[in-house]
């Protein structure tokens, strides 16, 4: 019998002041039974940093691990035209080459503790691509997702290269580092 994922709702208050853009949205994430929490944590916050985009087009989470054709974040066009393709984790160079050619943007947030040692190797390859490769600070991706709670209600606020998480019990501090 396959295990079922585990379904997890937010409650986001968003004020990105990057972007001068402020929205309230009502999310459910379907955890993959083999996907961290930490995972599930990285692809919310790229939601998040992504949600000011084009309203024009329909930012998605994807069937995630359950899809290896997809992406875990996708925004498409009204004429369902691939815009951008969002990546969690540390993909392979062949996914990111073939992502590159099917969107007309593409996003790597990596966040483990072995990002450092992956980007090494990768960098000589990813250099001839057009992806964005973010990273964020694995212990503050781990003290975030101690506080998700299967209902959680958040408010983010994203400035400069920093996300900051008020939920009742914690304010948190996520950075980012941009890496290509």
């Amino acid at each position: 019998m396959a295990l079922k994922p585990t379904i997890y709702k937010f409650k986001i208050a968003l004020a990105d002041l990057n972007h001068d853009h402020f929205a309230n949205f009502n999310l459910t994430l379907a955890q993959h039974p083999s996907e961290t929490t930490e995972r599930m944590a990285v692809r919310l916050l790229a939601f998040c940093l992504h949600a000011h985009d084009d309203q024009e087009q329909l930012m998605a989470f994807t069937k995630g691990l359950s899809a290896i054709d997809e992406p875990d974040i996708w925004l498409k066009g009204l004429d369902d035209q691939l815009h951008c393709w969002i990546d969690v984790g540390e993909p392979a160079f062949d996914r990111i080459k073939k992502a590159c050619r099917l969107s007309k943007r593409t996003l790597i947030y990596s966040f483990n503790s072995k990002c450092d040692v992956w980007w090494k190797q990768s960098l000589p390859q990813f250099e001839s691509l057009s992806a964005e490769v973010r990273r964020f600070y694995w212990t503050e991706i781990q003290t975030l997702s101690a506080t998700i709670a299967r209902t959680s209600e958040w408010t983010i606020t994203l400035s400069g290269q920093s996300i900051y998480v008020a939920s009742t019990n914690e304010q948190l501090e996520i950075n980012w580092q941009i890496l290509q």
